[in-house]
């Protein structure tokens, strides 16, 4: 498998393999020894699953009433991204005897929608809207572990923790709020083997990002009077204010970055200690620069006494660091484009940059995911990251090793 996302290559005998599975399950929840051929994903599962308590013989638990359930979906994030989820799906689900399901950010399902035979079975598992389908509530599931782990995923029978569970396949897509990167809640397709498919993983995920651009236009953008300020894997940041757009200067660049993290504003003084390596600039320098600045921008938005900018500023740096403390590893790590102003000095931007990047691969590398490590190795900024060439070789199937280690160890030698 190139994909250890997908639960088979489509030319597996599933059969064989669900048969495997099921000793593989067996053994795990008597003996809590894993075997092959469990994925690396879903042997991590099952283990989060087991410190959770949860037995492999349990259902999921209904948490929403009926009472409760139609006002708090209503109100939810996600509304406005079921008449497109609908669209894409419906079909699909009722021409192949499956299900279409979206659950919240807490893994409670708020919309089952799907064939009739296919709810019926589904409601003997409680499989129903109002269900909490979280990992540490209904173990190893596609929703809860899309959730969980913040990736596409898909389930193949025994895969699931739940014994009651393992007649099904389910793949599922995490939705993301479009502005903050903050997780919203999952997609999921569940039905029979005919699911265990790497089509049904594509599937999904392509709803999943359609969804998140129905939302994108549904929600209301940053209002007119917010700063746009991208800085990442630019030398120059870029300004769009009131409609217009600026490339700035180096220098420009880094005044807007240092007061973009202080709202409250910053003295002469305190400036040209953030920006300045050289102790013996003098604050006439300093004037200087935001005297071009503030003819540049407008007296408006760059008043003095304190120095700071008038008007809220959405900053891409800001984004990727809101999406790492929400556990969005994954978006942050879609809406990083390079290092903050890669070439600048300035202190404040030296420490800034370098606490996004050590917190930004510190989350990969704890993450274990091997599509990520790739994405952050393979890059201009992690070609050269012996730690994440070191987490990618161990996350990979043994197959893929080699090559990993040989580049490994020749970082290690370069960098002795």
């Amino acid at each position: 498998m190139t994909d250890p996302w997908v639960a088979l290559a489509a030319d597996t005998d599933t059969g064989e393999r669900l048969g495997q599975l099921r000793h593989a399950h067996e053994v795990f929840t008597t003996a809590g020894r894993l075997e092959r051929p469990v994925r690396p994903v879903v042997g991590e599962s099952w283990r989060r699953s087991a410190r959770a308590r949860v037995s492999p013989d349990g259902v999921a638990l209904v948490e929403l009433g009926a009472d409760d359930l139609g006002p708090y979906r209503d109100g939810h994030p996600l509304a406005p991204a079921m008449p497109v989820i609908r669209e894409l799906m419906s079909a699909y689900a009722m021409d192949g005897e499956h299900l279409l399901a979206v659950c919240d950010a807490h893994g409670r399902l708020l919309w089952v929608e799907g064939h009739a035979s296919a709810r019926q079975a589904a409601d003997r598992m409680n499989f129903v809207e109002g269900a909490c389908w979280a990992e540490s509530v209904a173990g190893t599931n596609a929703p809860g572990t899309a959730i969980a782990v913040d990736r596409p995923v898909q389930v193949f029978a025994a895969e699931h923790f739940l014994r009651p569970v393992q007649q099904w396949t389910c793949a599922a897509a995490p939705l993301h709020d479009p502005h903050t990167g903050r997780v919203l809640g999952a997609v999921d397709i569940t039905g029979g083997d005919r699911l265990a498919h790497p089509h049904s993983l594509a599937f999904v995920q392509a709803v999943a990002r359609a969804a998140e651009s129905q939302l994108a236009l549904r929600t209301r953008p940053p209002d007119g009077g917010t700063l746009q300020l991208s800085a990442l894997g630019r030398e120059e940041a870029l300004l769009v204010a009131g409609g217009r757009r600026f490339r700035l200067s180096r220098r420009h660049s880094e005044i807007l970055v240092t007061l973009a993290r202080h709202p409250e504003g910053l003295s002469g003084d305190e400036l040209i200690v953030e920006l300045y390596e050289d102790s013996s600039v003098t604050p006439v320098t300093l004037r200087a620069e935001l005297s071009r600045l503030r003819r540049l921008l407008g007296p408006e938005l760059l008043p003095s006494r304190p120095y700071r900018l008038a008007a809220p500023v959405d900053a891409d740096f800001d984004m990727v660091a809101r999406r790492l403390a929400s556990g969005a590893v994954a978006a942050a790590l879609s809406a990083y484009t390079g290092p903050l102003l890669p070439g600048s000095q300035a202190p404040s931007v030296v420490r800034l940059r370098g606490r996004l990047d050590g917190q930004l691969r510190a989350a990969l590398i704890a993450r274990a995911d091997p599509g990520l490590l790739a994405d952050w190795a393979y890059s201009p900024w992690g070609e050269d990251d012996l730690q994440a060439w070191q987490a990618l070789a161990a996350a990979v199937p043994a197959g893929q090793r080699p090559a990993l280690l040989a580049r490994a160890r020749a970082l290690d030698a370069e960098q002795r």
